[in-house]
């Protein structure tokens, strides 16, 4: 099974380049993100903690058997207390046990949300590359200025009438950057063998065409969509 393994911090573009690799070679394709959002929203919705691990990873496991294309179509993971929430969820080592299978088996039976197998899987994370798929053919890392991350946010979020302030969004993101890159549990960093690209200066035209050529080099079998 061909697997693409796409990791970085928020905002730097790994979402946009996963999806369009995933639409190049017709392979399936999980935003990981996702299921920590589902967790930290249901627990919301029920008044948990999102910081308690038994609740937690009890909510985890409950999303075993869920078809995650379903996940990605709920507009309320994307709210901004949910995001919060999502960041302090995923530091949960009990709960990033629980996930993992759930990857891990995507990532070994690929699919399309028809449910129809597909011949390959895109894995869009932050820890993909070095902890979930280590075996991956292709890794990336895609990265940028933290301040550039933050602005893009900014107006993302302007852009969908929310009310916010650009140093409380950079503020927001250096404290995920921080939980990420600090948790005890599969830490936020490239693999070894991964291709860095730093999109701080670069359209995304010019991003994907280095993930593309990089995931060609990689992959032997020519997939076309």
């Amino acid at each position: 099974m061909i697997v693409i393994a796409v990791d970085g911090p928020s905002a730097a573009g790994k979402g946009t380049i996963s999806l369009m690799l995933a639409k190049h070679f017709n392979f399936g394709y999980l935003d990981t993100g996702t299921l920590y959002r589902s967790v930290a929203y249901l627990m919301l919705e029920k008044k948990l903690d999102p910081s308690n691990p038994e609740k937690a990873e009890k909510t985890a496991l409950s999303l075993q058997k869920t078809n995650l294309y379903d996940l990605n179509s709920n507009p309320n993971i994307r709210l901004e207390n949910v995001s919060k929430a999502a960041s302090l969820v995923s530091a949960i080592p009990q709960v990033r046990k629980a996930l993992l299978n759930v990857q891990k088996n995507f990532a070994q039976n690929p699919y399309f949300p028809n449910g129809k197998a597909a011949k390959g899987a895109v894995l869009d994370g932050r820890d993909i590359g070095k902890y979930v798929c280590p075996d991956a053919q292709v890794k990336l890392f895609i990265t940028a200025e933290t301040k550039i991350r933050a602005e893009r946010r900014y107006k993302e979020l302007l852009s969908k009438g929310f009310s916010v302030i650009y140093n409380n969004v950079l503020a927001d993101m250096e404290e995920r950057d921080l939980r990420d890159k600090s948790r005890a549990a599969n830490p936020m960093c490239p693999a070894e063998d991964a291709l860095i690209i730093d999109t701080s200066d670069m359209d995304i035209s010019t991003v994907f065409a280095k993930a593309l050529a990089f995931a060609e080099s990689r992959i032997e079998l020519p997939f076309k969509a």
